[in-house]
């Protein structure tokens, strides 16, 4: 069997991208980063600091070079914040140099994982769950577009997400691989 290529988590604020990027790295033997923990290392300054100053434009900017800084070391698993998709130079680096799988999660899921979390500024108004419903219709069909897998991660075990997402990639590199089933269940794209 191939060695697997990159893994690139996207979705969602509060999908669980950090700590089932974690638990992959750790499951591979490779190099874990949180491309918003490495922005706000590089800075160092916090999300929301970064966005007081230079605004969403100003962290997006950031936030196009550390993808692409990111998205060149090999073998690496790497979450992106959850609006890393809405830059064409991100959603291109992530295809390229990886399998990029969408941890999906409902806006119900996500109140709950970000109620007492301030470091969203994206999050700090009166109505999170609107907020969260509009960037879900504009976001999902970019993570859909990006990705090569979309899995589940409501009222799921990380670690069976994990194993989820291990299977799955494994189908994409070898189908032909005895330990997987049906390709047919595969909801992945060929590439151009």
């Amino acid at each position: 069997m191939q060695d697997l290529p990159n893994l690139f988590l996207i979705g969602p604020m509060g999908a669980g991208k950090s700590t089932i990027g974690r638990l992959l790295a750790a499951e591979l033997a490779r190099p874990f980063y949180d491309s918003d923990h490495a922005i706000q290392d590089r800075c160092g300054a916090d999300i929301p600091w970064i966005f007081d100053v230079e605004g969403e434009q100003g962290f997006r900017l950031r936030e196009i070079h550390m993808i692409d800084e990111l998205t060149r070391l090999s073998p690496v698993v790497v979450a992106t914040g959850g609006g890393a998709v809405l830059r064409e130079e991100n959603r291109r680096a992530l295809r390229e140099r990886g399998t990029v799988v969408y941890l999906l999660t409902t806006v119900d899921q996500q109140l709950k994982r970000t109620a007492k979390d301030r470091n969203r500024p994206l999050l700090q108004c009166a109505n999170r769950e609107q907020v969260l419903n509009d960037m879900f219709a504009q976001r999902d069909p970019l993570y859909r577009a990006t990705s090569d897998i979309a899995v589940r991660t409501d009222r799921r075990s990380p670690r069976a997400v994990v194993n989820e997402i291990l299977r799955r990639v494994h189908r994409l590199v070898d189908p032909l691989e005895p330990s997987s089933s049906s390709a047919k269940t595969l909801n992945h794209k060929v590439s151009p």
